[in-house]
């Protein structure tokens, strides 16, 4: 079967990053964009991993621009837009696509793990979300592609996908996962 150790990444400065690098770590894994309503995650994802790095937590941070354009830069721009903006400091890695034809292999696997399981009704985005989707595909709900910036894949320290968050959800809450996943040996 399958883990997250299975593959590999290009990292911002081109290098391939096997994820067997993270054995035994926490991961969290987010496609990321720059100019997203959503980009403000980026101070609470900082300061999860700031504050649970020591513990074996670690951020895999992948930019996408296949939604609304919003992450155009090169990934230099893309990380100096995070370090000057978030101070941020987890792994960034190359500008990818998470759906489609050209998708990473890392998120076809995902993906498979963790399909879509609706947005968090609570957010006041979600109406306007639903609605943009209900308008591009009528079935989008039964698909389990990337339905926008910033969803996050919860990897256990075994390297299986425990659980997926649509951006909506409340970022504590997936902060109290993280933890509760740390503190599972």
């Amino acid at each position: 079967m399958k883990t997250v150790y299975d593959f590999s990444l290009t990292d911002a400065k081109g290098n391939e990053v096997s994820l067997s690098e993270y054995k035994g770590k926490v991961l969290l894994i987010v496609n990321t964009a720059t100019g997203c309503g959503f980009t403000p995650q980026y101070n609470e994802l900082e300061a999860m991993y700031r504050s649970m790095r020591a513990d074996g937590f670690e951020i895999i941070d992948i930019p996408c621009n296949q939604f609304g354009n919003q992450a155009p830069g090169t990934d230099e721009e893309i990380a100096e837009f995070c370090r000057v903006n978030f101070a941020t400091e987890f792994p960034q890695f190359k500008k990818s696509d998470v759906n489609g034809e050209n998708e990473l292999p890392l998120y076809t696997w995902l993906k498979s793990q963790k399909g879509f399981e609706g947005f968090d009704k609570e957010n006041s985005l979600t109406p306007r979300l639903e609605s943009m989707f209900d308008k591009a595909d009528p079935d989008w709900r039964s698909k389990s592609d990337i339905k926008w910036n910033f969803t996050k894949f919860l990897i256990d320290r075994n390297g299986n996908v425990i659980a997926r968050f649509e951006p909506t959800k409340e970022m504590s809450k997936v902060a109290a996962l993280v933890k509760e996943a740390l503190d599972t040996k």
